[in-house]
């Protein structure tokens, strides 16, 4: 069962032709594990919504993948960044599972805003979403020990330790993998 009209409909109200519309808008993509949503450089051209799978964002820093967010099932995915003022994307957005998605171009999301009954109130809260917890990561990143943006990691993607490789988190967190395996044993000590 797809996804779409379940999280659509926990962030806005639809009736019969909203979600007969939806399903005309958007399209299917498969992605295996190591292929690519966006690479760095492309121009997003999508916004996906992740029906099962995982995927990550990073960024290049002098041959250094700094693995920046997590996406999973329910959840959209995009480099807003790019796809709304149409410019190459200075971050690259990878699938860590085989990935299925639900896809949208701009031209169809701008559709979709105009003709969905609560199509504003959609693209309003999904963004607001998106600037919430670039924020909260942010603020993470300046204020908190890097034990305290792991415990972070683990709140913010319960359920995800597992199916993420450590060396993406360890990017993630900010820190060298050994350094999260000494993390990880000093927390499992303390419980």
């Amino acid at each position: 069962m797809s996804l779409l009209i379940p999280t659509v409909k926990h962030l806005i109200r639809l009736n019969a032709e909203d979600e007969a519309l939806l399903g005309t808008l958007f399209k299917p993509l498969h992605l295996k594990a190591g292929e690519y949503f966006l690479e760095e450089g492309q121009l997003c051209r999508y916004v996906g919504l992740i029906e099962e799978g995982l995927v990550r964002y990073y960024m290049n820093d002098n041959g250094n993948q700094k693995t920046l967010y997590f996406s999973r099932e329910g959840e959209f995915v995009s480099n807003y960044q790019s796809f709304l003022p149409r410019t190459a994307s200075d971050m690259s957005i990878q699938a860590i599972e085989d990935t299925h998605l639900q896809v949208i171009r701009q031209t169809d999301l701008q559709r979709m805003y105009a003709e969905l009954t609560e199509g504003e109130k959609l693209g309003r809260v999904a963004i607001e979403d998106v600037f919430l917890s670039s924020m909260q990561q942010l603020k993470s990143f300046y204020k908190d020990s890097p034990a305290e943006r792991y415990k972070q990691f683990l709140h913010s993607y319960a359920g995800l330790a597992q199916r993420i490789p450590q060396y993406y988190i360890a990017s993630y967190v900010g820190i060298k993998p050994q350094s999260l395996s000494r993390i990880r044993k000093r927390l499992a000590n303390e419980k």
